[in-house]
């Protein structure tokens, strides 16, 4: 096996194994995928190399064949001729990103297995692989191939909520090892570069350095190294740089939104409180004043997060009318329907469709399905979802009034999970449970309506400026001690006083009625997410309760209060609105946002703020970072050049003119030589520089000489005016392309990075040699002839 041969299959294997770290990130097939990918993409590199295809070109065919592979996989259906990569393929290729990484910021681990994600995941371990590859093959660097083993290993140890389990330290650390003792066989099996003092052994008592040794010693080295210099280089970032795992956490400035079906409490919570409210969808039709907007329940408490229980694959949707709503016992042919139009924006990316409940039929056929318990719409296909649909739907509109709920009899449960209660720490909240219902009696309508009555009452303030979420430990502080949250509180904590009582609860999860416009359409914006309880009664099914206080929501559902004046549906336009749901006193007059008052829609009006706070001091800050970095080289070069012609004239002088020079002539592109004396590399500027600055040359390198090998301590020897004519005269014979390249990446630096590679490798070599002698004594000689 030839050794370019060898060193790629160790950096294929060494690219399999750090992917193993990704594993708690991301599912489904997406590591096959991606040792598919990279070996395919290793092998085309062997093949190349073995036709002796020249150095530069390799990377870009093994590119081209990586960039034709994912289009075939994941985006077969934008390629031209149904092989060729187009605009289509690359938009496409774009937007599946922008999805992944909208949906890694986002949601919890592990990620579910969407294509956009398998697409992501695949993606950057092929291109690490290309890049392994490259550093490790072409440019014959193995042991910096460690640096993106590395940063695979680090993106998910500073994401995924718990770190990652040590073991997963292993499979990155064994590839390493494997790719440097590749690199060292190879190296070998070419003779090499001399292992200092090697001469200095008697070539009869051979001395052998172990490969595998001499790879951990350096990975312990590099590790040390790391430990000690990346927390000073990396200081303490906040959280919201990194993000509260994969979830996500603080205010964000982001546009859009997503609902994950992982944790969809988890999500409405961040997009509340985002800065960004972009339009999430518009629809017309419905009944009078709006509706709300459901996309989905949750029904599964386990003491610590709301979440969906486990369900079924679903039923796929027909032109037929979906399932009977969970416990309605009526004739559904003698209740009324509504036709809603809703076009969703890209602004919204969710796998569940916002809908009416109950729902009666939908136009969204291909790839969707139905939920027959809670007649959650949900996309089989991942990705955005719902993000860009259009589609038509039918809703029940069941004549729910006071009366009939009040007549409800008490029913079996409608399932295993909307009636369990935590066991543990609910005794303050049972106690004061039974406190809030003590007038209600024992009918379960009037007990709804008394705790939806405790949390309008007024001793609850509304506000999404807090960190308490739905756990059992948020609950009790929420319902018992600061009473202060915003509507996922407010849900849970009716949902959960519900089942105390026996009645069967979950949670709902969508948008508010939204803004009524014109021509009767109506806009929902992402501040008009929202939760509420729905409480299950026998015969009529599931019922929506409103909670939240009226500083979010004015008014309540219709059924819950029957002295007031309301519409037959709900509406969530405040008390002072005018009598005919939806419509303004004035279509052209606008309100001020007064952030105490609700606005048309029950919302406190959030200001949309200025250019500098919606993105635009972020982008300064990331442009001046940019600058700084790209800066960092010329300004370090600056001051070592200004150090360097500031020194008292004398010897250390003389020497740092002479490097000045040195690096100045390697930055505008020129060969300096390590081997030459300094008379012949003042005979080599010469025919480098103009025949004016010739004696300038000269006298500089005569110096050094002097300084070097006479041993002239002279502190009257300033040869600074000649090392700065002679600096500006090869300056000024540089392009000016070369000059600029100088000016942000000078070439010197190159020189010093190898300088101090070799020096360490040296070191290095010469503690192996130092273990390998100290072996040697302490070892008794066997010999060679049996006594």
């Amino acid at each position: 096996m030839t050794g370019h041969v060898r060193i790629s299959l160790a950096a294929w294997g060494a690219t399999v194994l750090g992917a193993l770290v990704l594993t708690p990130v991301f599912s489904g097939p997406f590591l096959f995928i991606s040792a598919f990918l990279c070996g395919i993409v290793t092998g085309t590199g062997i093949l190349l190399q073995n036709l002796r295809t020249p150095r530069f070109v390799v990377p870009v065919v093994q590119l081209m064949v990586l960039v034709e592979l994912l289009s075939l996989i994941f985006l077969r259906d934008t390629l031209k001729f149904g092989l060729v990569p187009w605009r289509e393929t690359a938009l496409a290729f774009n937007q599946q990103m922008v999805n992944a990484m909208d949906a890694i910021n986002r949601f919890s681990a592990p990620l579910p297995p969407d294509d956009h994600l398998t697409l992501f995941a695949a993606s950057v371990i092929a291109a690490t692989g290309l890049l392994i590859h490259l550093i490790a093959v072409q440019l014959r660097q193995a042991a910096w191939a460690g640096l993106l083993l590395l940063t695979m290993y680090t993106v998910p140890a500073a994401t995924v909520h718990g770190g990652l389990p040590a073991l997963l330290f292993i499979p990155p650390a064994v590839g390493y090892i494997i790719l440097l003792a590749a690199e060292g066989r190879t190296r070998l099996s070419r003779w090499g570069r001399r292992i200092s003092g090697v001469s200095h052994l008697d070539a009869s008592e051979p001395i052998e350095a172990s490969a595998l040794g001499q790879a951990g010693r350096r990975i312990g080295l590099s590790v040390i190294a790391l430990a000690a210099l990346l927390p000073a280089l990396l200081p303490a970032l906040p959280e919201g740089v990194i993000g509260n795992g994969l979830a996500g956490g603080g205010s964000g400035t982001g546009i859009g939104a997503a609902i994950s079906p992982t944790d969809p409490m988890l999500d409405m919570g961040k997009n509340l409180k985002r800065g960004d409210n972009v339009t999430a969808l518009t629809y017309s039709g419905g009944p009078a004043g709006g509706t709300y907007l459901r996309l989905t329940a949750l029904d599964m408490f386990d003491g610590n997060t709301w979440r969906i229980s486990p369900r079924s694959e679903g039923v796929k949707i027909t032109d037929d009318d979906l399932s009977t709503p969970q416990g309605f016992n009526g004739d559904l042919s003698k209740v009324p329907t509504s036709d809603m139009k809703i076009e969703v924006s890209r602004n919204l990316r969710s796998a569940f469709a916002p809908v009416p409940y109950p729902l009666r039929s939908i136009s969204l056929k291909d790839r969707w399905r139905y939920e027959p318990s809670s007649l959650d719409v949900v996309s089989s296909n991942g990705g955005g979802g719902v993000a860009g649909k259009n589609y038509r739907l039918k809703a029940y509109q069941l004549p729910l009034t006071p009366e009939l709920l009040q007549a409800t009899p008490p029913g079996a449960e409608p399932d295993q999970y909307t009636s369990q209660v935590p066991t543990r720490n609910m005794d303050g909240i049972r106690e004061l449970t039974n406190k809030v219902v003590a007038d209600a009696g024992a009918n379960r309508f009037q007990q709804a309506v008394a705790l939806q009555n405790f949390f309008r009452g007024g001793d609850f303030t509304y506000s999404t400026d807090t960190d308490n979420k739905s756990g059992m430990t948020a609950l009790r502080r929420f319902l018992l001690t600061d009473r202060t949250g915003y509507c996922e509180q407010f849900a849970t904590g009716m949902a959960l006083m519900a089942r105390v009582l026996g009645i069967p609860s979950r949670v709902g999860i969508g948008f508010l009625p939204g803004q009524a416009g014109k021509n009767g359409q109506y806009v929902v914006r992402m501040h008009d997410m929202h939760a509420w309880p729905e409480l299950y009664f026998q015969g009529l099914g599931w019922v929506r309760f409103e909670p939240t206080p009226s500083a979010r929501v004015a008014t309540t559902p219709s059924w819950t209060a029957p002295a007031a004046p309301l519409p037959s549906t709900p509406t969530t336009a405040p008390t002072t609105a005018p009598t005919t749901p939806g419509a303004s006193t004035d279509p052209e007059f606008e309100r001020p946002g007064d952030r105490n008052l609700p606005d048309d829609n029950g919302l406190i009006p959030v200001e949309s703020g200025n250019w500098f706070s919606n993105g635009g001091g972020k982008a300064i800050g990331i442009g001046v970072l940019v600058v700084f970095v790209l800066g960092v080289p010329w300004l370090i070069r600056t001051l070592t050049r200004r150090r360097r012609f500031a020194r008292v004239p004398g010897r250390a002088s003389v020497e740092g003119l002479w490097a000045e020079v040195r690096d100045t002539a390697r930055d505008v592109g020129l060969d300096w030589s390590d081997t030459s004396t300094p008379r012949q590399l003042g005979e080599w500027m010469a025919t480098k520089l103009p025949e004016s600055v010739h004696p300038e040359a000269h006298r500089l390198a005569r110096g050094l000489e002097a300084v070097r090998y006479a041993g002239l301590e002279d502190t009257a020897v300033d040869l600074r005016a000649e090392a700065s004519s002679v600096r500006k005269a090869l300056w000024s014979q540089a392009k000016l392309p070369r000059r600029w390249r100088a000016r942000l990446l000078p070439p010197s630096w190159r020189w010093y990075l190898n300088r101090g590679s070799t020096e360490a490798s040296d070191l290095l070599d010469e503690f192996d040699l130092l273990l390998a002698r100290i072996r040697t004594t302490l070892t008794p000689r066997r010999s060679r002839h049996a006594d």
